[in-house]
């Protein structure tokens, strides 16, 4: 079973404070950030944690008892999209539930096959609306190569959803020989980012109008399987695989370096941000390394091999402005700092509150 697929960090991580029965589910638990990690960790672990074979990873590797000597493994991931607005500069929530399903099911070294698809719908939904939804997730399906092979749908009364809530589960298979999860960084890796982060939370917070400006931020929203592909044939040193949506680049760090137990740094002056998404996020008070991507990954690879794996991303689409960001440097802190500009070090934590601007 699979928890979340935003990547809970178990082994390492600071022991979180306990749940109250009294207390109450606030937006800060869907962060993506410390909040949510603790709420899975308190909640469900507790309940089903004995049948969760690989917590922290965007997805689960089935290891069937007939194919124990197979190198073909099952990756099943499972997902929920909700944004507002449900079309976006750059993407819709359709595009969205099956590239994040599809990158999920990429993340843990497969290559993703089929895809399910359940559909809250509100009441008063325009049914032009849900075909425009359907039409982009059978396009955003046709690029990543997929098939959409079963679904369900369900109406609940006006005013009880945003317009419409996607359920959506991946299911790909594995041959890659070798491990690739969060638990695997080791010192002496590089971190090699795929391009500029932050596009999509900023173009979500445009397309609601609250900037009080226009703003050319285009959402970054996209299938990266073909590209983990690429990625793959280049070399067998990938160690870790994961793309920083639900908390940003930073929380998606600092669950790798709990998980592996080591030491990442990253140089500030290496992470790509777009212009416009670095204005904005200056002008608000938004630091990117907290701000969503959906179509952006990160790459844990051996230093023998980030020099091929990052020209072998440069000839996909989704992978022209590759970089190396930082490194892993040793074994027993579960820590993530920054280089800054200027040459000092600071602390990057893990999301701590609500997500900003809040995407889903």
């Amino acid at each position: 079973m699979i928890m979340d697929n935003q990547g809970i960090s178990i082994e390492g991580a600071s022991c979180p404070i306990p749940l109250s029965h009294n207390e109450q589910i606030v937006m800060g638990h869907g962060s993506g950030g410390k909040m949510t990690h603790d709420l899975i960790r308190n909640i469900f672990l507790l309940a089903f944690g004995h049948s969760t074979p690989f917590p922290g990873d965007d997805g689960a590797i089935i290891r069937l008892p007939e194919a124990q000597h197979s190198d073909y493994r099952i990756v099943i991931s499972t997902d929920s999209h909700v944004v507002t607005p449900l079309f976006f500069p750059g993407g819709d929530i359709g595009r969205l539930a099956v590239c994040g399903t599809v990158n999920d099911v990429s993340m843990m070294g497969a290559k993703p096959l089929y895809m399910t698809a359940g559909f809250i719908l509100e009441e008063g939904l325009e049914i032009s609306t849900l075909i425009k939804i359907v039409n982009s997730m059978q396009s955003a399906a046709e690029e990543a190569g997929i098939q959409i092979i079963a679904g369900d749908t369900k109406v609940v009364q006006k005013g009880k959803a945003d317009g419409i809530y996607i359920n959506t589960t991946g299911v790909g298979i594995r041959s890659y020989a070798h491990e690739i999860g969060g638990a695997c960084a080791q010192p002496g890796d590089k971190l090699i980012l795929s391009g500029s982060i932050g596009d999509h939370g900023m173009a979500v917070l445009s397309a609601r109008g609250e900037l009080g400006f226009a703003s050319e931020i285009t959402s970054d929203v996209a299938p990266l399987n073909h590209l983990v592909e690429s990625m793959l044939i280049a070399s067998s040193e990938i160690h870790v695989l994961r793309d920083p949506t639900r908390g940003g680049l930073a929380t998606t760090l600092n669950e790798i370096a709990m998980q592996s137990e080591v030491s990442i740094t990253i140089n500030e002056e290496s992470i790509p941000v777009h212009p416009a998404v670095q204005s904005v996020s200056e002008m608000l008070g938004f630091d990117p390394l907290y701000i969503a991507n959906e179509g952006k990954l990160l790459a844990i690879v051996s230093p023998t091999d980030a020099d091929q794996v990052l020209n072998a991303m440069h000839y996909d689409i989704y992978g022209t402005g590759a970089v190396i960001i930082g490194e892993v440097e040793k074994r027993g802190t579960g820590r993530v700092l920054l280089r800054t500009t200027i040459g000092t070090h600071r602390v990057i934590g893990m999301l701590s509150g609500e997500m900003l601007p809040r995407i889903c």
